[in-house]
């Protein structure tokens, strides 16, 4: 079993075509399938304006079914996460009935039950959350809130009681936006959102989906979460990064970069986004070398303990 699972949130964009996507496609391709070759993990966001079907869930594992160790994350449905009010037992066995093939093959990571930023610590809303958290018992949950009221010691223990995962998030910090966080409540699993740092346009009421989540993550700042999913990694059995800073491919350039930093694996990269993402060729170039770790130091710093150890021996004898 993987421990890290790198990936992004959706593969459905048109602004990808030609640059994730080849513009020039062979017979039968899958924009899931093509993607299943280079990250380990998708979280299917369709979920969240309607329910999957379960034939839907089927032709989902049929995509993947030559990587063994993939895996699907899902969004909760809306009317339960931002409408709150008025959902009925149909549409909890609905959801659940569309993503049970999932969770039957072992392919379902997690749900996840995302709030909006307007979602507050109240008693009420706590109470909201306990009844939601068993109706979805059987299934692994994520919690992602984004209000800083929600990041108190007493909700992380409520979590933990309830067996769900605290989300650990990068947004845009304003006031009372919750920050940057290596916090498990779950030994299970952790899970990491990384929506992009876009101030300007994170709260403009005229902008769209695109422009929210346009941002590119420098390399320091990504080291910055590498760190963090190192210290998940030590509290929980697997650890599920997700890119969601998705306009123009930028999440898939950002999930490769994670992977080769936390892992050092010798990556596959899409040939239509070395071209658009240069940090993504001096990746490619290091692993044509054979240098399959991104980080010069480490090396630097393996070669140094092994003189230290050989200073030693030399004392001893």
């Amino acid at each position: 079993m993987k421990k890290l699972y790198v990936g992004t949130a959706g593969w459905s964009y048109e602004d990808w075509e030609g640059i994730v996507y080849p513009p020039v496609k062979g017979r039968g391709f899958h924009p899931l399938e093509y993607l299943a070759h280079f990250i380990d993990i998708v979280e299917i966001n369709s979920t969240f304006y309607r329910p999957a079907s379960p034939s839907m869930a089927y032709s989902w594992l049929r995509r993947v079914q030559a990587y063994a160790q993939f895996l699907f994350t899902v969004k909760l449905l809306q009317v339960f996460t931002h409408q709150r009010k008025d959902f009925s037992q149909k549409e909890v066995d609905e959801f659940k009935k569309g993503i049970e093939p999932l969770a039957v093959k072992q392919r379902l990571a997690a749900i996840l039950v995302q709030f909006p930023w307007s979602f507050i610590n109240t008693a009420e809303n706590r109470e909201y959350l306990e009844r939601l958290f068993l109706l979805f018992a059987e299934f692994p949950l994520a919690l992602e809130v984004r209000h800083s009221s929600w990041d108190r010691p007493d909700f992380h223990e409520f979590l933990k009681e309830h067996k769900v995962c605290f989300c650990n998030i990068d947004q845009p910090i304003f006031q009372h936006s919750i920050k940057p966080s290596a916090i498990v409540t779950n030994p299970r699993f952790s899970y990491v959102r990384l929506h992009g740092r876009n101030y300007k346009d994170w709260f403009r009421e005229e902008a769209g989906r695109d422009d929210r989540y346009n941002y590119l993550y420098t390399t320091d700042e990504l080291a910055d979460w590498v760190g963090r999913i190192k210290k998940l990694a030590e509290g929980s059995d697997r650890v599920f990064i997700i890119t969601n800073n998705h306009y123009r491919g930028q999440a898939l350039a950002n999930a490769l970069q994670i992977k080769n930093m936390l892992t050092g694996e010798k990556l596959q990269i899409p040939a239509t986004m070395l071209e658009k993402y240069p940090v993504l060729k001096e990746i490619a170039k290091k692993l044509e070398k054979g240098q399959i770790d991104l980080f010069e130091e480490q090396a630097g710093a393996k070669k140094e303990a092994g003189e230290k150890e050989g200073s030693q021996k030399e004392d001893q004898d």
